[in-house]
């Protein structure tokens, strides 16, 4: 997780000695250590959760009553033969965070549908709405139709859109929620996508439809595609009550679902709080952010399924080390001990910290201890492969850092290639996708790790969005070397023009991931392809409006985990 930088001019600090030089210009140093972060916002609160188990209605009772309502919900299913009401089902059952429940019914629904050809469906072809959710639907269980074909009948054959669908924003909300599931040479799903966004900004002009305002401006806002479904269950919840073909029962269901959900997590938070507390890290590294909370929340988007808390427990951990790491190699540490530093993690061994200053000691020594009792939770020796593929990931992680330490401190100018290929693994999430498999169970297999860890396409992809999302926002207040210099250095452009340059890319970085998720059969369990699809999808929300919302947490992230982590839900 490559986060903030020093703010300090590279132009104005950077020496003109060699990289390994142990003589530091003062005002570098200075501006180094000038850093400050504001406090942590949540501090001990989540203690408050470590009773959970003591509650006035006993969880098992809860559990007892939700079983209940699955049955309720899975009868749903071969209730109704509309394939329409089947296609709504599905899509409301997993906006409401309850898809985990009914992936075996989901499977089959959208099997059978995928079978069936156009002339099967029963439903009039000029149904937009329910055409574009079919097309949804079936790409994100890694379905691959024909854009061509399903979407043809509401194009001229000049491949425009048909002006008449301006007057169906249901239809167009649709299409424009399917239209983020495009590959590479779908231009019809791109002219959807610029047909759909202006048409639902004109009517966000023109109508008094409170519901429907809110629907456009949250779609607008934070499409299906790139918005995680824990994150946004209680605003789906807030509209899909207004409609008045809501489903009673499975609305109640959802929410007590999701209380008992988040007791589950609050009481998860507690003990990573108190594993922080117990670590001191306020009093042994004062110069760092101190966002435990606002990782974990960042790791529950990766993986909210109840049946992962191991995975989640693990990688909250090592986030919460990268997340120390990266402000030592950012903000604290001379070039001679980060290269000291760095060594010491390569060697991986207890006795390497003995020359490290007492602050990079306590660091090392954390994370050799998160490691160790990473194995201990794994347990079963043959698991035991899984701790080394995240130990060599962390090795390349603290290489790529060092890297961009020695960078500072020269004058090297850098081809957006060069800066690329070590950034991409700065980024961390080649290491936090590995790490988030460690605790999943026997879903994943040695061959996965090996997959994950080979850098495929699907993860270069996201680790690219990862870092130009991540350059993007902090471009302007912090002055550290970033893809916009590099790219502006290289192209003689302007920071707009660099902005939308790597708006593009991250675009192209979408549909490369949309493209391997329809690979059939996919390279590793579907599961895992979703966590990294899951992971890019938080990054939305981290980096929203070009703002950095982990370093400055005070207002996206504080408002997401009140609604998340702390509100539960009235019945």
């Amino acid at each position: 997780m490559n986060q903030k930088r020093t703010s300090y001019s590279f132009d104005h600090f950077v020496p003109a000695a060699a990289p390994f030089s142990t003589k530091m210009n003062t005002d570098f140093e200075n501006a180094r250590r000038s850093v400050t972060y504001h406090s942590a916002i949540w501090g001990d609160h989540f203690l408050a959760y470590a009773d959970l188990d003591v509650t006035q209605k006993p969880l098992a009772s809860e559990e007892e009553e939700i079983l209940a309502q699955i049955g309720e919900v899975r009868k749903m299913f071969a209730a109704d033969d509309s394939l329409i009401r089947k296609l709504d089902l599905i899509d409301a059952i997993q906006r409401l965070g309850v898809g985990y429940h009914f992936e075996k019914e989901i499977d089959e629904s959208l099997l059978h549908i995928y079978e069936l050809d156009s002339s099967d469906l029963k439903w009039d072809n000029s149904n937009l709405r329910a055409t574009a959710l079919r097309f949804r639907l079936l790409r994100q269980h890694g379905y691959c139709l024909s854009c061509a074909d399903v979407f043809k009948q509401f194009m001229h054959d000049d491949g425009k859109f048909e002006r008449s669908l301006i007057t169906d924003p249901h239809g167009l909300l649709s299409l424009y929620e399917a239209a983020h599931f495009g590959v590479h040479g779908e231009k019809i799903l791109d002219e959807a996508l610029d047909f759909c966004t202006k048409n639902l900004q004109s009517i966000l002009l023109h109508t008094n439809n409170s519901l429907l305002v809110t629907q456009i401006e949250e779609a607008l806002n934070s499409p299906i595609h790139r918005s995680l479904i824990i994150y946004e269950v209680k605003k789906f919840m807030s509209t899909y009550q207004e409609k008045e073909s809501h489903n009673k029962t499975l609305l109640k269901f959802a929410k007590m679902n999701f209380n008992l959900w988040q007791k589950m997590v609050q009481k998860e938070l507690s003990d990573i709080t108190k594993w922080w507390k117990d670590l001191d890290a306020k009093t042994k590294w004062p110069f760092a952010r101190d966002r435990v909370t606002e990782l974990y929340i960042w790791i529950l988007g990766f993986i909210y399924e109840p049946q992962y808390r191991l995975a989640r427990k693990i990688t909250s951990k090592v986030v919460a080390m990268i997340s120390v790491i990266d402000d030592i190699y950012d903000v604290q540490g001379t070039l001679d001990e980060l290269q000291s530093f760095t060594d010491a993690i390569l060697r991986w061994d207890n006795s390497a910290s003995d020359q490290l200053p007492s602050y990079m000691r306590a660091c090392y020594e954390a994370l050799l201890d998160v490691y160790d009792e990473m194995e201990l939770e794994l347990g079963e020796t043959s698991l035991l492969y899984r701790v080394n593929f995240v130990k060599e990931e962390m090795k390349k992680l603290v290489k790529a850092y060092m890297q961009e330490a020695k960078w500072l401190y020269s004058n090297h100018v850098h081809t957006m290639e060069e800066y690329m290929k070590v950034a991409l693994e700065s980024a961390a999430y080649n290491l936090l996708n590995t790490c988030s498999l460690v605790g999943m169970g026997n879903i994943v297999s040695k061959e996965d790790f090996e997959w994950i860890t080979s850098e495929p396409l699907v993860l270069r992809a996201s680790s690219t969005i990862a870092r130009l999302l991540d350059d993007m926002a902090g471009y302007g207040f912090e002055q550290k070397i970033s893809a916009v210099d590099c790219y502006m250095k290289e192209t003689v452009c302007s920071k707009d023009e660099v902005f939308d340059e790597f708006k593009k890319r991250v675009w192209t970085a979408w549909k490369d991931i949309n493209q391997e998720c329809l690979r059939q059969p996919t390279p590793a369990p579907i599961v895992v392809i979703r966590q990294i699809v899951n992971s890019t999808r938080v990054l939305h929300l981290v980096y929203r409006g070009e703002q950095d919302s982990y370093t400055n947490s005070k207002s996206i992230f504080k408002n997401l985990i009140k609604t998340v982590l702390v509100e539960p839900l009235s019945i």
